[in-house]
């Protein structure tokens, strides 16, 4: 048995140095070291020899195993490092080529306009209120002062999910629910901003959009700080040079109500297609808060009054940004988003 380690011995070495793959050296491990080797093989026939035997041979048997476990390793780091450098030949980088640029994510346009118009009111002190999309008819008409049958109720095709029930079409409700959810009656100055949803598509107008409101109630609240407040959102928004005008206009829920216009941002007021050669542009909508209104939340129209404005922000990003198609905003096409 001593001979026959030594001859396995001898013939391990030998093909191991012969080995010129990677592959070759691991399956001479297997052959001579695994569970089913060779070297293994030979240990079961000790159970033939005799006891003084049995120790010498053992000797013998582990001297073989890590002669041969070290060999086997040494091969297999020489023929890794080797193979590793035959690839690195092998492989032919062009230095002249550009570099591979990260493509960085950009916010979407009217995100970006969105967060703008919220930098402006809460530098003026104004907190953010937000209500759920689908809507009571109750907090989205009624308490605007639209009862079921109010003709006014025709400016906004609605998508109803019953008789009760509707996708909002406008962001009121969620000064509504303010009203009503201000136990103490305080004063109250918030902007709210969100998703409504009408029956329109076209390129101006869309089934579902956003827009921004604004609520602004107290003592002594008069037409003159609704006029202040909007003349600051659009100089920040649009530049010193922009000019605002109000026009008289018919909302429920406000009286007086206004339409706002701003100076052109196309032509600077002297006339173009964009304007239709008037100079100007319609903006928003606002006036101050109906007396009606504000009794159904609980408030007394003697003690305090208010002012409500709204907008919506795909048009401000239109004007922002010189967009004729306010389709373009949910076509997801990144040639157009990334531009921003």
């Amino acid at each position: 048995m001593k001979q026959q380690l030594n001859e396995l011995r001898v013939q391990a070495l030998e093909e191991l140095r012969a080995a010129e793959e990677l592959s070759v050296a691991n399956e001479l491990r297997v052959k001579y070291l695994g569970k089913k080797g060779e070297l293994t093989g030979i240990l079961r026939g000790m159970g033939k020899l005799s006891a003084e035997e049995r120790p010498v041979v053992g000797q013998i048997v582990n001297e073989v195993r890590n002669e041969l476990e070290s060999a086997i390793n040494l091969r297999i780091e020489e023929l890794a490092a080797l193979e590793l450098q035959k690839k690195i030949a092998s492989e032919k980088i062009d230095i002249t080529l550009p570099g591979r640029r990260t493509n960085i994510g950009k916010l979407h346009p009217l995100t970006q306009t969105l967060n703008r118009i919220k930098d402006i009111f809460m530098k003026m002190g104004y907190s953010i209120a937000e209500g759920p999309e689908i809507e009571f008819d109750y907090f989205n008409f009624e308490l605007m002062n639209l009862p079921k049958d109010h003709p006014a109720r025709d400016m906004q095709d609605t998508f109803y999910i019953n008789e009760n029930i509707v996708l909002r079409t406008h962001t009121s409700p969620v000064q509504a629910r303010v009203m009503q959810n201000n136990v103490e009656k305080g004063p109250i100055k918030i902007i709210a901003p969100g998703k409504v949803y009408r029956c329109d598509y076209d390129a101006t107008h869309s089934p579902v959009f956003h827009q921004v409101e604004g609520l602004v109630i107290g003592e002594g609240i008069c037409f003159a700080d609704l006029k202040g407040t909007l003349m600051k959102l659009l100089k920040e928004l649009f530049g010193a040079n922009v000019r605002m005008r109000l026009r008289p206009s018919f909302f429920p829920f406000t009286e007086p109500s206004a339409e706002v216009d701003i100076s052109c941002v196309m032509c600077d007021g002297s006339g173009c297609r964009v304007c239709k050669q008037t100079g100007w542009l319609e903006i928003l909508g606002s006036g101050m808060v109906h007396p009606r209104v504000l009794e159904m939340s609980g408030y007394d129209p003697k003690k305090v009054s208010g002012f409500a404005f709204g907008m919506g922000i795909e048009r401000i990003a239109m004007l922002y940004y010189g967009i004729n198609d306010l389709r373009l905003f949910y076509e997801n096409d990144v040639r157009f988003i990334k531009q921003f």
